[in-house]
């Protein structure tokens, strides 16, 4: 398995993430501080140009010019292992770094761009930043570190019934550098099981996308629909109450649409969505509210706070969550 760093590392933030549910970025702090992962957020980091690239907005040398600048941003802080929250960030940000690395007329390119901008004192050095060896997906990250998040685990959630999916931007695009499975992807799985809770593993559509296929969710909304449909179908089948994801792109389509098309077929659906990182800070007793942000979700996900309440550890844990907030 590909080395997985806990240190020196930039926390790539996302646009989809930062507008539609903040709460994944600071579930994600919160986790790897409770983990010891070392890691840093620089404000002067631009959007990887994820949704305008898929949907023909932004064309490749664009993208990799936005990209070469961001790796500079990591280098010069010396914290080159970039950790996405993102698929997408991660699936293109790893393709930009193959370009920079392989072409080198691209690369001189980029670096004259920059010599002629505000940007003069950025270069691109081949090799700074490997698509495989310095980027990552949270996932990977949170992988590594299943030891000290079992460790962590707070709440029981083995009374729920959960199923994971996974994302094609970190499933179906980089084969080489996704772990836990292409054919049938786990890796959510596994951090579900070290928070002690299980999954329902396989099911139906289970590695079918999401459906949102960037502007296919706006440009073929009946089909895009559907898709989703036929994903929500299979869950509501199985009797899913959580589905955990790692996209913020999924995460839109499934939550933000699910009682659009609940209404539109006249079918009702009840499965409650989750990013991993918000599951587990969930699991390990953080903050509903204040850390992972779930009054931004469209499907309530109070149904599970409830059942948490009335765990005899509750209590506790959110007597604790006050007397740290007195002595921030």
């Amino acid at each position: 398995m590909k080395q997985i760093p806990d240190k020196n590392i930039t926390l790539f933030k996302s646009c989809l993430v930062s507008t539609e549910y903040p709460g994944i970025e600071s579930s994600t702090k919160y986790v790897f501080d409770k983990t010891g992962i070392d890691y840093l957020v620089d404000e002067r980091q631009t959007c990887c140009t994820g949704l305008g690239h898929y949907s023909d907005v932004f064309d490749q040398f664009s993208t990799t010019i936005i990209g070469a600048r961001n790796f500079y941003l990591a280098s010069d802080n010396n914290r080159k292992n970039m950790v996405m929250l993102c698929a997408t960030c991660y699936a293109i940000n790893k393709k930009v770094a193959n370009i920079l690395n392989k072409k080198d007329e691209t690369r001189e390119e980029v670096n004259e761009i920059f010599d002629k901008s505000d940007l003069s004192n950025m270069k691109y050095e081949k090799g700074s930043i490997d698509s495989t060896e310095n980027i990552f997906h949270v996932v990977d990250i949170l992988f590594n570190k299943k030891k000290e998040i079992a460790k962590n685990i707070k709440y029981d959630f083995s009374n729920f019934k959960i199923a994971t999916h996974h994302g094609c931007h970190y499933c179906k695009v980089h084969y080489n550098d996704t772990i836990g499975g292409i054919r049938d992807p786990n890796i959510i799985d596994e951090l579900v099981n070290a928070c002690g809770a299980s999954t329902i593993g396989w099911y139906d559509f289970k590695r079918t996308t999401c459906g949102a296929g960037f502007r296919q969710r706006f440009v073929n909304k009946d089909l895009s629909m559907d898709v989703t449909y036929d994903k929500l179908k299979a869950l509501k089948n199985d009797d899913v109450e959580i589905l955990v994801h790692l996209c913020p792109n999924c995460h839109v389509q499934f939550d933000r649409y699910q009682n659009y098309i609940s209404n539109d077929k006249n079918d009702e659906f009840k499965t409650i969505h989750l990013n991993i990182a918000q599951f587990i800070a969930l699991a390990m007793g953080a903050d509903p509210y204040k850390v992972v942000g779930i009054q931004t979700h469209t499907v309530p996900v109070e149904d599970i706070v409830n059942k948490l309440e009335t765990l005899p550890e509750y209590k506790e844990i959110n007597e604790e969550n006050k007397i740290g907030e007195e002595n921030v």
